[in-house]
């Protein structure tokens, strides 16, 4: 933790702070390891300070050793305001995205004399990219969705709920030492795969139907997210056609991450193909998303995100072809960046379209 301070002080002279209070909950963890619900930090160039209640105070005390825990019975603000005080800061960065209209303004009033300055995003860049540590959890993360999506294949069936599928894939994971689902999991089949964000439902599954399944795991408190599309029964000539299309267009677009490369060029790599086959309107949300402690993070492998990829970044690659009333595909994985190329963490299989 105290490497990722340190590189955060750095960034204080450039953003004119003399402090910052950093109250996004995943940040908090980010910088501190404090896992508890409630609380905020408050760092200097001299003090790292945790702000929380008595029902954490000794959880903090062994999970963020690095910092000086205070007990607040009362308001943060005062904590805040005796703390510049009595350090002589007078510039305080604070994340304004994470801070209520009336949270900024009580704010405010505790600290006259004080200039707020805005400090959103500024932890955000840090974990932009991940260190050795986040990555050996985030291929853990993966490995779990794997090892679910192998299991739960052999329930997939004529007759079986969306819902049912759902759950057994959660099972599985938990089972296998996940902390829990990394957001709510879809499983689309039929028309319904036609839904990008078709969140599993009471819909039967049947035979014929194309199964969309868009599912993860946290482990540590980072994530996966993994994306495989099945048949029920013979695959029919058009679907084969339609898988193959953005299997060609989901590699073509992996092939392309390298350090160096724009996000946007990523993003091209896969639409490129798509449209190129006359489906183009039929795929219309970005290639794929950063992810780690949040799932969907920076950057965005969108046609708009001219992020020059670095290593370390972790990123997911899903392109798909939607179909109203008939169905949809999209294959997803999740990949690290490196110099050279990138290394797919997210390996179940999908060289062909599965038939159950």
């Amino acid at each position: 933790m105290l490497d990722r301070i340190k590189r955060l002080l750095e960034h204080f002279d450039d953003a004119g702070f003399d402090a910052l209070y950093i109250t996004d909950p995943t940040n908090r963890f980010y910088l501190s390891g404090f896992s508890g619900t409630t609380g905020a930090l408050l760092l200097s160039r001299k003090q790292y300070c945790l702000l929380t209640d008595f029902r954490y105070t000794g959880q903090a005390s062994s999970e963020s050793p690095d910092y000086k825990i205070i007990e607040v019975s009362g308001s943060y603000n005062a904590i805040i305001a005796e703390f510049l005080k009595d350090n002589s800061l007078f510039r305080l960065g604070c994340e304004g995205d994470h801070l209520t209209y009336n949270q900024f303004s009580d704010l405010q009033k505790m600290l006259p004399g004080i200039e707020l300055k805005p400090g959103s995003g500024t932890v955000e860049q840090l974990r932009i990219c991940k260190d050795d540590y986040e990555i050996k959890h985030i291929e853990e993360a993966a490995c779990l969705a794997d090892q679910a999506f192998a299991k739960v294949l052999a329930a997939v069936k004529t007759g079986v709920t969306e819902r049912e599928i759902a759950l057994q894939l959660e099972y599985f994971m938990r089972q296998s030492g996940a902390d829990g689902a990394a957001f709510k999991f879809i499983v689309a089949s039929g028309s319904r795969s036609a839904l990008p964000h078709g969140v599993a439902s009471i819909k039967t599954i049947h035979g014929g139907d194309l199964v969309t399944f868009d599912f993860g795991a946290v482990y540590r408190g980072y994530n996966s997210d993994i994306t495989r599309t099945v048949v029920i029964g013979r695959p029919q000539p058009r679907q084969r056609e339609i898988y193959e299309i953005v299997l060609e267009a989901q590699m073509s677009a992996i092939s392309a991450i390298k350090a160096g490369v724009r996000a946007s060029a990523v993003d091209q790599a896969a639409r490129g193909v798509i449209e190129k086959k006359g489906y183009g309107r039929y795929f219309g949300h970005s290639t794929g998303h950063g992810l780690g402690l949040n799932i969907h993070e920076n950057p965005r492998l969108s046609a708009k995100d001219e992020t020059i990829l670095r290593p370390g970044m972790v990123v997911t690659v899903e392109p798909g072809i939607y179909l109203p009333g008939w169905g949809g595909v999209r294959i997803e994985d999740t990949v690290v960046v490196e110099d050279n190329g990138c290394r797919i963490l997210t390996r179940s299989p999908k060289e062909k379209l599965v038939s159950l």
